[in-house]
């Protein structure tokens, strides 16, 4: 039995992260489950997928994502810094890859929500999922804990889960207070004694960010249940023969 596989910013080692390019990419390998991003509020806010809150790195351009709007940005050149090949791929609204992603893959929305800088972020991203139908299909996750919070209050079907690297002995009872039946956790914390713990409580578990091959092959021995996520899906197949 194959762990499930979580494309990190869709499959971002082989093309530009958080662009389409990335998520077709991930797509394209038929063992990929879920795909992992980012979503932060354009000027007119709506959600837009782009992991920085700069738009220097990715885009090479001045100002941050809040400074424009969806549309200017959907016509940014997200790609070039990655490869001349994927040159014009633009920042995508969050509706956009749910569009392309539905009934082929599962979303893992990270809300970017720095401490309250989008007020309004979780309204926008759970009535994106109920437009959709997509409510009881994704999980919505955030290190900021007043962002599950407020997911939760707004709905009671949208799956919500915590990010963090670090391992507090009051975890299971972090979760269980937030609503929460999800754990994204840094690789370097998981133990097979973990693991177990956190299965006996019913929550689901995904190590981040796994890009190296015997690692990937090693956490996958610990549980089968473990979620790998991984900006090389051709690594994992290598390793776990997985069919491509």
């Amino acid at each position: 039995m194959l762990n499930p596989c979580v494309a990190h910013r869709g499959a971002s080692g082989i093309a530009p992260e958080n662009t389409m390019a990335a998520f077709r990419a991930a797509m394209a390998f038929p063992f990929v489950q879920w795909i992992e991003l980012d979503v932060q509020l354009s000027k007119d806010g709506i959600p837009v997928v782009i992991h920085d809150d700069s738009l220097r790195r990715t885009a090479k351009t001045p100002g941050r994502v809040s400074d424009y709007t969806a549309e200017e940005l959907g016509r940014m050149d997200a790609g070039s810094w990655f490869g001349k090949p994927f040159a014009g791929e633009g920042i995508p609204s969050l509706e956009q890859v749910l569009d392309a992603t539905v009934g082929r893959c599962r979303l893992n929305i990270e809300l970017k929500t720095y401490g309250g800088r989008y007020p309004d972020m979780e309204k926008k991203v759970v009535d994106l999922l109920y437009a959709k139908r997509l409510e009881h299909d994704t999980v919505i996750t955030s290190f900021d804990r007043n962002a599950l919070v407020k997911v939760r209050e707004l709905s009671k079907d949208v799956r919500t889960g915590l990010i963090i690297d670090a391992l507090p002995w009051t975890l299971k009872e972090d979760l269980k207070r937030l609503g929460a039946t999800f754990l994204s956790i840094g690789y370097t914390r998981i133990s097979e004694t973990l693991l177990a713990d956190l299965r006996k409580a019913n929550l689901a578990v995904m190590a981040w960010t796994v890009n190296d091959a015997p690692m990937i092959k090693r956490l996958a021995g610990l549980s089968s249940t473990l979620m790998i996520c991984t900006n090389y899906p051709d690594r994992y197949a290598e390793v776990m023969n997985a069919k491509v």
